[in-house]
């Protein structure tokens, strides 16, 4: 990994950082750890990432759901635990950051710049003091929800699913935007349902992120943006990062509204004759045309790393090694300007807010 800096104009310069905004590392840390691994993001992780250039880090605290609402809080605090205990097993390789400087230095002393993310709000449970300890202990961007019901607000699901009367943030919910925004911290909207992300543009007045969503445009699911919401995120200097998951890049038959759930949905069509990964540049060209080309960056999401490598069918990158020829093409695809920005510089910008 090195630390660059490109001329763009005279007097200029744009940060060349390759920056991903969403990944549940820290989870397979936390099963590794508990097996008796050490070492874990040094001997399984470090060489990918370096291979496809990754220079900053946004490593999620997911808490699967076998573990809510009881056991929320201790996972999420094991796995940050985790992450001290990684850094001292392998030290000068990785460093835990709290703002974008801290992030350039690091990655200047030739280490991967991680930072923390809620992946939904289950470990505060419904106390609002909670967030400044977390806060405290580094994490520095809020994901409101996963795909559930917590106490701040309602998940989107994967797919239709039949339920009760959905709602968008509660008392809890705007309570803790008004913390997040005293703390300086940045919220994340990808999760949230419809009815949610507008109770946050009109409530929340801090940065905003959508760290792993797609275009619904070009795939109709939940989980992904629709122009408008799009729009909206952009013209609040906003940022969503590109979504690896097929489902999210490819409309499949199950995407209907209407369509029943399916633990296990049908993998949908992925276009023969053409890398894997052109869908997702098509969803990159789309949200550039929508809202610019400062508000889309990466957040892959490379979800499947406790399947072996040959079957992680659910990804367009089964591991990081190969999202090179990705970038290749978003260079190739985008001007040299562009390509920074949607590569890190647009990241990096939202990060420059922390403080």
């Amino acid at each position: 990994m090195i630390f660059a800096l490109i001329a763009v104009g005279e007097g200029s310069l744009v940060s060349s950082l390759i920056v991903d905004a969403h990944y549940d590392l820290l989870l397979d840390v936390f099963r590794l750890r508990r097996g008796g691994e050490t070492r874990v993001i040094e001997r399984f992780y470090l060489d990918d990432l370096r291979a496809a250039g990754v220079d900053v880090l946004v490593c999620s605290l997911f808490v699967p759901s076998e573990y809510v609402p009881e056991m929320a809080l201790r996972v999420a605090l094991n796995q940050i635990g985790n992450l001290h205990a990684e850094m001292r097993e392998s030290p000068g390789l990785f460093a835990l950051c709290r703002t974008a400087g801290e992030a350039r230095r690091a990655v200047g002393e030739g280490k991967l710049a991680l930072f923390l993310s809620f992946e939904g709000v289950d470990p505060l449970g419904c106390d609002l003091q909670l967030l400044s300890v977390f806060h405290e202990l580094g994490v520095r961007l809020v994901g409101l929800a996963w795909s559930r019901r917590n106490a701040a607000a309602d998940g989107c699901h994967f797919r239709p699913l039949e339920e009760g009367t959905v709602g968008g943030l509660t008392a809890f919910g705007v309570a803790l935007l008004k913390e997040i925004e005293r703390l300086g911290m940045i919220v994340d909207v990808s999760h949230l349902n419809d009815v949610g992300l507008d109770d946050v543009l009109r409530l929340f007045k801090g940065p905003l992120i959508a760290s792993h969503s797609n275009a619904r445009a070009l795939c109709g699911v939940a989980r992904n943006l629709t122009d408008a919401q799009i729009a909206a995120l952009s013209s609040r200097g906003g940022v969503m990062g590109l979504n690896n998951m097929v489902h999210f890049v490819y409309p499949g038959t199950d995407d209907r509204p209407g369509a029943s759930e399916a633990l296990e949905p049908a993998l949908p069509p992925i276009p023969e004759g053409e890398p894997r990964w052109s869908g997702l540049l098509r969803h990159a060209r789309h949200i550039a045309a929508i809202g610019g080309d400062g508000c889309v960056g990466l957040g892959l999401d490379l979800c499947e790393f406790d399947l072996p490598e040959e079957a992680r069918v659910k990804s367009v990158f089964p591991s990081y090694r190969h999202v090179a020829p990705f970038i290749e093409a978003v260079r190739r695809e985008f001007s040299p300007q562009a390509a920074d920005k949607l590569l890190g510089g647009n990241w990096m910008r939202v990060l420059e807010t922390l403080r």
